[in-house]
């Protein structure tokens, strides 16, 4: 293939072991990027540096950022964004649509089950002590019946695909998925500076996230509302997610508050304004369960609001999501996904999951053990890719200790084997050049009373790292725009 001197593809090293998503096993551009790859791989890399330079400060001036706790370094970071898209054809995101969609109505009637009747765990398709000791199960939640009967209101649902050209589900996002507001502000970024380039292309819109986000959040407000005051609930700036909480509340035109602008009144919740009290219907919730009500959870929280709990147990308001959805997206109940997918829609699987062993059961408890090398380990209740082991990067003295950590406490980890992940042509700026890196892809579902939505252009997150497979912003990964075709 001849291209042309100084391009930006001049230094890109394929290697064919891995999946392309640009490039096939014989080294040709795939049909989705040959136009994209005509028009962009025209540009020198003189070019692109300018065009990457002229991005990123446009996500500072925006103040994109995030933080990453116990970085003493440097708390808050640009989020690391790559120009070069994402594309994901029209049969391949109905594939992806129509099994995310499939996924969060099956964990929300779960979730519906597990606070009522607990069939699923009498019938002996989920065993009754995985529930009983999760973390994340609330005993308060019991009998209550959320607006709607929606628990689930906004999932994010990980996505890879492995060296079989497959999509598998690498796990659920269902109390506070975060990642939307870059999907948005990578677009806005992307139409500045290659505006020429997007506009050959026909991609499904992504601004329309925010609109129908409040539209189905509206859609299952407390009875007796008519026109619902909705309020974005945040912990506060020094979040690692502020941008995004803020970002939300101003493109659905609501009010971002936290829990201090808050109070109860006869089980009512009221906002506090410069006119007197607002009476306050959905709140979407960006807080833990535990610090949402220090009178029903943890006492001395100062980021939740006394007497929210007792609120939304009469039904005067909507927490989205709603509190104890956590145990359902506990890396241990994932194994048992395909299974809640039959038992309550009576359909087999759209989308894979990756084959996984829980540690609590003897039998996988063992293997694991005996194969930590070949293993991704991984705590049930931890987020961001914190506490992740993957087994061929560690030491003999690593192994060691992870095995300690897994026999001492058996029911906080999974495995699973070690995936190939498709990696993606990304611009690293140490080398100045394009260099094959590991993506995946975070799907955002939104559910309401009588219809879905799932945003057609999720977020692909790209591990910057040569080599690595963890994604997460919080470990140095970054960002691609994801665009979906029309046709």
């Amino acid at each position: 293939m001849s291209k042309a001197k100084n391009t930006i593809f001049d230094s890109y090293e394929r290697n064919p072991v891995l999946f392309d998503e640009i490039f096939d096993r014989e080294g040709e551009v795939t049909k989705v990027y040959k136009k994209l790859f005509n028009l962009y791989g025209k540009q020198s890399l003189e070019e692109y540096i300018q065009l990457n330079s002229k991005a990123k400060s446009a996500f500072f001036n925006q103040g994109i950022t995030f933080r990453v706790y116990g970085d003493q370094k440097a708390n808050e970071k640009i989020f690391p964004f790559d120009l070069f898209p994402r594309i994901i054809g029209a049969v391949e995101w109905a594939h992806i649509e129509s099994g995310a969609k499939q996924r969060c109505r099956a964990l929300n009637a779960f979730l519906w089950d597990l606070y009522h009747d607990k069939k699923i765990l009498k019938d002996g398709v989920i065993p009754l002590e995985l529930i009983n000791s999760s973390e994340n199960y609330l005993d308060q939640m019991q009998g209550i019946d959320p607006p709607g009967g929606i628990y689930n209101h906004i999932s994010g649902t990980d996505l890879i695909r492995h060296s079989d050209g497959e999509f598998y589900v690498l796990e659920d996002n269902i109390r506070c998925p975060s990642g939307v507001s870059y999907v948005l502000s990578n677009r806005t970024a992307l139409k500045r500076a290659l505006f020429g380039v997007f506009n050959h292309y026909q991609a499904h819109t992504v601004t329309n996230y925010a609109e129908n986000l409040l539209d189905l959040l509206e859609s299952v407000k407390p009875q007796g509302v008519d026109s619902p005051n909705t309020v974005v609930l945040t912990p506060g700036m020094y979040n690692s997610a502020f941008y995004e909480h803020s970002y939300l509340a101003k493109t659905m035109g609501v009010e971002l508050v936290e829990g201090r602008d808050l109070f109860v009144e006869n089980d009512f919740v009221y906002m506090k304004t410069i006119r007197g009290p607002e009476k306050v219907d959905i709140i979407y919730r960006r807080i833990d369960d535990k610090f949402l009500d220090p009178l029903e959870f943890l006492k001395d929280s100062t980021l939740g609001v006394p007497g929210l709990f007792a609120a939304y147990q009469k039904g005067n308001v909507t927490l989205a999501n709603a509190p104890g959805t956590g145990v359902a997206d506990d890396k241990a109940v994932y194994t048992y996904v395909p299974d809640i997918i039959r038992y309550y829609l009576g359909e087999e699987p759209i989308l894979k999951n990756v084959h996984t062993y829980h540690c609590n059961r003897p039998e996988d408890l063992e293997f694991v053990l005996d194969n930590i090398r070949e293993l991704v380990i991984k705590p049930v209740d931890e987020a961001g890719g914190y506490g992740i082991s993957i087994g061929n990067r560690l030491s003999a003295e690593e192994v060691e200790k992870v095995r300690a950590e897994i026999k001492a406490a058996p029911r906080k980890y999974v495995a699973q084997p070690i995936m190939s992940l498709s990696v993606h042509p990304t611009y690293i700026e140490e080398t100045k050049s394009f260099e094959q890196r590991h993506i995946d892809l975070r799907t955002f579902t939104v559910l309401g009373q009588e219809k879905d939505f799932v945003l057609k252009g999720g977020l692909t997150r790209v591990a910057l790292r040569r080599g690595n497979l963890i994604v997460n912003s919080s470990q140095g990964g970054g960002s691609k725009d994801t665009w979906v075709l029309k046709k």
